[in-house]
């Protein structure tokens, strides 16, 4: 009966086999997290990003800096509306501010940048195009449905773009067309993190 241990002594045997964490890991844990919160408050409100980090010591600001790189990267998003514009380029600004390799952060910002003009241009014109198709092929599918189940249809109008299954489709294909630039968007992002 010795042998028969709770799930307390098992879990307090795992945790005494850890290693201490070094000193880089107990800073990442505290000051990553501060970063991101730097970042949401700079994000949100009017802030001056470099006073406030300027406010670190010079071995703890790298910290912070990864944990605001990593959120305002985050927050970088494909250009919908207004409010995402103004959100990607207060995100893209404040990644120019902390970041020190400037040169390669605006190698990147190009890159972005091309992203959302071919997205603001090509992606809605492949939406148009996507939608239009849509409506028609869906409309003909009906109009035969119906005719098989009422006979003739003298002047029954229906309207498409208001059916569920023409709503469920036109998401469906908003979201593949989408995705081609989310996925760019993202290898990019990725890359704004890991920049110095």
């Amino acid at each position: 009966m010795d042998d028969i241990k709770s799930a307390l002594e098992i879990a307090m045997e795992k945790v005494n086999k850890l290693d201490e964490p070094t000193e880089e890991e107990r800073l990442t844990w505290k000051y990553v997290p501060e970063g991101e919160k730097l970042a949401t408050r700079y994000l949100k409100h009017k802030l001056n990003l470099l006073e406030e980090l300027n406010k670190y010591d010079e071995n703890i600001r790298k910290y912070v800096i990864d944990g605001a790189s990593g959120v305002m990267a985050r927050n970088i998003s494909l250009p919908k509306n207004d409010f995402t514009k103004q959100v990607n380029k207060k995100a893209m600004e404040g990644l120019k501010l902390i970041k020190n390799d400037k040169v390669g952060v605006e190698n990147i910002f190009s890159k972005i940048r091309y992203i959302f003009n071919h997205y603001a241009e090509e992606g809605a014109q492949q939406k148009k195009q996507a939608y239009e198709s849509l409506k028609t092929e869906l409309a003909e599918k009906i109009q035969q449905a119906m005719q098989q189940q009422l006979g003739t249809l003298m002047g029954v109008k229906i309207d498409v773009e208001q059916q569920p299954q023409f709503q469920q489709e036109w998401r469906k294909l908003q979201t593949q067309i989408d995705s081609q630039y989310v996925n760019h968007l993202n290898e990019y992002t990725k890359e704004l993190v890991e920049i110095a």
